[in-house]
């Protein structure tokens, strides 16, 4: 019988309960990581921090890593920069180890990345070409992604898909930004000028969805949409989309005094005009390639007649 089983880490992060929605309907079996005693045949405990992952008995066809703490969940303090390290570049050595170890290896390894490698680049296009830029977050990545060293190794199909940011009211930046822009208090950060990239949470599905299935897509493959916008044209069409006016420009100062310079530096203030050239190159088609419709799409907001 054909392999058909999917290994999911990160299976209760905003996008891994997605992405096993949409395998599950599918009708392809899969396999949880969960940071817990398990609870039916479909998880596998793992606590990458403090010893190898068991994934013995386990026949695989592909494996999607999304695990890593959440980059927003705190400032970066030196103790939160550690854990950002850990649960990345250790989750992603220990698994990517155990998973080179079975026999049969899998088909394909898909690991989560971001575009934070690429830095605060201006008005520089950037593709999966570009050269890393510098900073905590440039760094972190290129460990990150140097972590799956062992699957590599292994002869496995791999994809290192560059996260934008996941629009998606539930959880990430997104619904972060909600409350104030609601209250009619949201807009722009700093000057506004910086490149923001993203996704619709619906078309990072199909995207992991088409690496699983697509053998020519290896390698890193940028996954954000292809209608890249500075931060005051989000913030307005969010304005829009909630018919709210979003006009109210936070300050770059206020935000570096609230979040800390680097890390305000490296994620709201950075500007990265992120390209999808791997994805368009293949043919993939984004249901939601501009953002106005993407944000009505998630928001489920109709569009004005």
């Amino acid at each position: 019988m054909t392999r058909s089983r999917v290994l999911v880490s990160g299976s209760h992060g905003l996008v891994g309960t997605a992405l096993i929605a949409h395998l599950e309907a599918a009708g392809r079996p899969v396999t949880r990581l969960v940071r817990r005693a398990p609870r039916d045949a479909a998880e596998r405990e793992w606590r990458p921090e403090s010893g190898p992952v068991d994934l013995s008995g386990l026949e695989l066809d592909a494996v999607v890593h999304l695990a890593g703490a959440n980059l927003a969940a705190g400032r970066w303090t030196p103790r939160q920069k550690a854990l950002l390290r850990s649960s990345r570049i250790e989750g992603t050595r220990r698994l990517a180890a155990a998973v080179a170890s079975l026999d049969p290896l899998p088909r394909v390894w898909i690991s989560a990345s971001a575009v934070g490698l690429y830095g605060d680049r201006g008005e520089e296009q950037l593709t999966e070409t570009s050269a890393p830029g510098s900073g905590f977050l440039p760094d972190l990545v290129q460990e990150w992604e140097s972590a799956a060293a062992p699957i590599v190794r292994a002869g496995v199909r791999v994809v290192w898909l560059r996260f934008g940011m996941v629009l998606a009211p539930q959880g990430g930046a997104l619904a972060k930004l909600l409350p104030p822009f609601r209250l009619g208090i949201g807009g722009p950060f700093g000057s506004g000028r910086q490149w923001w990239n993203w996704i619709s949470r619906p078309d990072l599905i199909a995207v992991i969805d088409a690496t699983l299935n697509q053998a020519t897509l290896s390698g890193v493959v940028n996954a954000v949409a292809p209608g890249c916008v500075r931060n005051r044209e989000f913030a307005r069409v969010l304005g829009r989309v909630l018919g709210r006016p979003a006009f109210l420009t936070v300050p770059a100062a206020a935000l570096r005094l609230l979040l800390g310079r680097e890390m305000a530096d490296e994620t709201l203030l950075s500007s990265g005009r992120v390209e999808p050239r791997r994805l368009m190159d293949a043919g993939f088609r984004f249901a939601d390639p501009e953002l106005e419709g993407a944000l009505r799409h998630v928001l489920a907001r109709p569009s004005r007649a």
